[in-house]
């Protein structure tokens, strides 16, 4: 395994983090009484944003997963649209999800959405990015030794990392302690926020202390 692609992995994983650091310091300069509790949906939505925009353009530039075969722009178009697709999809089947397990079902609808669009940027994004709309891919990749690269294996702990940090977060949220970060959504997404974050560090470091143990064969 080359040390190199590990090293591309690290940087890019680090770039995330970055833009997430990024989401809750600086538009707080151009938006008044900006805060991360304070005006959580806000948040929510720009580091959606952030952490997808940047997501797309590291998959353009680094390329982890280009195809050999030349596409079409007609096919290229096509699959655009079924990303968008899914994307949405995803979102939906987050948010039916998280109502039920518990989350209110007519009260903040808003708030669930938008923490359901998170989840989906911290993962059905990447899985956009990496595998594009082939669920059979993802099948492949989230079983057991079905990862055939090492950003694979950052997809598999990352996005596993996000969904239990946001499981983790909603243990505080029944607790009497009034804090103003136990409102839904708040600590589910910061719970999924620092899963995110923990997942970008820990899989390229994972990957280098196991890299003698991996072997990714083609399929």
């Amino acid at each position: 395994m080359r040390e190199a692609e590990i090293r591309r992995l690290l940087a890019a994983n680090l770039l995330c983090a970055v833009s997430i650091v990024l989401a809750a310091v600086v538009p707080a300069f151009f938006l008044d009484g900006f805060s991360v509790l304070g005006t959580h949906l806000t948040w929510l939505c720009v580091c959606s944003v952030s952490v997808a925009t940047l997501n797309i353009i590291l998959h353009l530039v680094l390329k982890p997963n280009q195809s050999p075969k030349r596409r079409s722009f007609a096919h290229k178009i096509s699959r655009f649209l079924k990303c968008c697709i899914y994307f949405f999809m995803s979102c939906i089947l987050f948010h039916a999800i998280i109502v039920l397990y518990g989350a209110p079902l007519i009260e903040s609808v808003t708030e669930t959405f938008l923490f359901s669009v998170l989840l989906s940027t911290f993962t059905t994004l990447q899985c956009l990015c990496l595998l594009g709309p082939n669920i059979q891919a993802w099948i492949r990749v989230f079983s057991k030794n079905g990862a055939m690269s090492i950003w694979e294996s950052s997809l598999q702990i990352t996005s596993m990392c996000s969904i239990l940090g946001a499981w983790f977060g909603a243990f505080p949220i029944p607790l009497d302690w009034d804090r103003p970060w136990q409102v839904w959504p708040i600590s589910c997404s910061l719970g999924a926020t620092f899963g995110y974050m923990a997942g970008l560090i820990i899989a390229p470091l994972w990957i280098h202390w196991n890299r003698k143990q991996l072997t990714y064969k083609s399929r």
